[in-house]
Parts: structure tokens; C-alpha cells; sequence
């Protein structure tokens, strides 16, 4: 079924008002998850809001949390989320690291034990719309340990997002979302609801067998393999200990299996602080109109920039409405009713 982009908005923001959220926490929370539905997250959407609440009812994350600054410097804070939800502790460390940038030119923020942080392209794209170049690295340190290292059949590492934003004169960011690995969990779980197989290469079972059934991954259970074999996984330990050792919030860890906290490294670049004109902005026009000069390898292709199928995702989908199949439209209103939410 579709449902417009607003609608499933106000619901989302209602259902976690009446969980206990502030409204302006709850509003939060509705404008991001429904955000990765525009664009096509759907992984990171409201399929989301019935895995929050449970949580939150547990107490495995907080309502109405502030971030604490646990240290600081001009350039440099390292902060804890204290298990808030990471729509509303990650929006305030990426405002703290814009500020702190666009003070000093290059700012680096150390982000641990956040709630879920949802789709890590929000947080590049945040500062990107400040003028900034931002890189992230995020883990989490138990409940998220997702990944077999490569020549591994065991779970042993998290999905280990990496995103970054490069701002784009008179055009939407440059925007790069990525896990280092073949597919997201949540991507598995939308799978699940609808029945269907995941593509090829993406998980194992717990013999070590590839397999493309969601449930295998969830039943046995089974692993989510590396991107690029020995290369992602590389790139999934340096993560872990950026977004984990680094920021104190830990690297995957089976003790704290029972709770998900994500950590998140995030670095700034202002880049008036490295070009004092406008080359940086002609620069990368430049190279955009280069890169997308290419002659497609079908005809009639194109080539994108990263970001690019997201935006065209958004726009039809602001259009049409975002699609929720019943699985998941069932658990968001199974519950809304739990909660006294109407659903009209």
C-alpha cells in the first residue's frame, strides 16, 4: 500500500509522543525515519518504529536525552549519547560539530552509546546543507554484531556505516551512504516481511554456505558477508575501531550483546578554511561535469553522482507516496493501537 509522505510522518511522530518523546524529539524522530523512506532507505524507515518502541519500553533507549560532553576543546568533543535516540542525540553531535567547524575549519566529533543512529546519510547531508565536507564512521558495540570477517563463518563485526557529504554549488550534496558490507540488516528484515530472497552473495548460513533466505540469517543464524572480500572487511575494522575504540563506546563486543549502541566518529572540513575563493565550489563542478562526460555503457545510460538516485527517489516518492508492504504496515499500526494512536 502507499502512503503519503506526510501522513505516515505525523503517525510516526504520534506514535512516539505517546511513548514518552517530547513533541519535538517525536518530530524528530518522524521527519528522519520517514526521510530513508523518501529516499529510498526503506531499511532504515519506519520499519524501524516497532524495534524503537520495544526498545524503549525495555529500557535499552532513552527518551529526551542531551548529549554529555565528556570533553572538549576548540576543534575537538569527545560526547556521549547516553542511549538517547540516535535520530535526536546524532542531530545534536552533528550541529555541535558544524558549530565547532565553521569556528575553527576542521572540527572532529566523537559520538558513543547513541540509540540507533537510523540512515547515517542524514547526518552528511546536514552538514553539507552548512557548507561543510564531513566524513562518518559509526559502529555499533554489541546487539548490531552482524558481519563474518572475511574467511569467517561467526558474526563477529557490525554493519560498519561509512558516509560523507561534499557540498555542491547550486546542486544538491554529494552524498555517499555505505556499509562495508554486502547488504544492511535492514534490508534483511524488509525481505523477511515480504517474503522474498535476498540477492546472491550477500549472506551465509551458520555453516558457512551461502544462501539467499532472510531467514536463514535470522533462524540459525547465519552472516552478512564483507563488500569486496578481504577489502570491505578491511575497511570494517578500520571502523570499528574508529567509530568504537576511539570514541570509548567500544568495538563489537559480545558482553554488550543485550543492548545496541552505536559510536560515531565524525570529522568536519570547512572549505573556506583550505581554498580562500571560490576554487573548491568551480573545482568540484568541474569535476562532476568530467566524471558524468563518460560515454554510459548502454545507450541511452547516465552517469550519477552518489546521492543522485536518492534524490530522484525522493522527489517519486513525494509524488506517490512511500509503499509499505503489509507486514509492516501491520506492526506500525498493531503499535499505534497499543499506544491509544489513532490511525486514520
Amino acid at each position: 500500500m502507499k502512503i503519503p509522505h506526510e501522513k505516515l510522518k505525523q503517525l510516526t511522530a504520534s506514535i512516539f509522543a505517546a511513548a514518552g518523546c517530547d513533541e519535538a524529539e517525536a518530530a524528530r524522530i518522524g521527519h528522519y525515519l520517514t526521510e530513508a523512506n523518501l529516499v529510498g532507505h526503506d531499511s532504515h524507515g519506519v520499519i524501524r518504529i516497532p524495534y524503537y518502541i520495544e526498545w524503549l519500553r525495555a529500557g535499552k533507549v532513552l527518551a529526551n536525552q542531551q548529549i554529555k560532553i565528556d570533553f572538549e576543546n576548540d576543534a575537538i568533543a569527545v560526547v556521549d549519547g547516553q542511549y538517547g535516540f540516535g535520530q535526536s542525540v546524532g542531530e545534536q553531535a552533528t550541529k555541535l560539530g558544524i558549530d565547532k567547524c565553521q569556528k575553527q575549519g576542521v572540527a572532529v566529533v566523537a559520538l558513543r552509546d547513541a540509540g540507533h543512529l537510523g540512515r547515517i546519510g542524514d547526518w552528511p547531508l546536514l552538514a553539507a546543507r552548512a557548507g561543510l565536507v564531513s566524513l562518518h564512521f559509526v559502529n555499533t558495540s554489541g546487539a548490531g554484531i552482524l558481519v563474518a570477517p572475511f574467511g569467517g563463518i561467526q558474526r563477529r563485526l557490525s554493519a560498519n556505516p561509512i558516509a560523507a557529504g561534499v557540498p555542491v554549488e547550486g546542486q544538491e550534496p554529494i552524498l555517499v551512504d555505505m556499509s562495508c558490507c554486502t547488504i544492511a540488516e535492514g534490508k534483511l528484515k524488509v525481505a523477511l516481511n515480504k517474503g522474498v530472497q535476498v540477492p546472491e552473495n550477500c549472506i551465509i548460513d551458520s555453516k558457512g554456505q551461502p544462501s539467499t533466505d532472510p531467514g536463514v540469517f535470522y533462524g540459525e543464524p547465519g552472516a552478512i558477508l564483507s563488500i569486496a572480500g578481504h577489502k570491505g572487511y578491511a575497511l570494517g575494522v578500520l571502523t570499528e575501531v574508529l567509530a568504537g575504540s576511539l570514541t570509548g563506546g567500544g568495538s563489537s563486543h559480545p558482553d554488550k550483546a543485550s543492548r545496541l549502541g552505536n559510536g560515531m566518529l565524525s570529522i568536519y572540513f570547512d572549505p573556506k578554511a583550505f581554498q580562500q575563493d571560490s576554487a573548491f565550489a568551480a573545482d568540484v563542478k568541474r569535476f562532476i561535469d568530467w566524471v558524468k562526460s563518460s560515454q554510459p555503457t548502454q545507450p541511452g545510460g547516465e552517469i550519477l553522482m552518489p546521492g543522485e538516485i536518492e534524490q530522484r527517489t525522493r522527489a517519486q516518492r513525494l509524488r506517490d507516496g512511500i509503499d509499505l508492504d503489509d507486514n509492516t504496515w501491520g506492526s506500525i499500526t498493531d503499535v499505534a493501537a497499543s499506544l491509544g494512536v489513532a490511525v486514520a
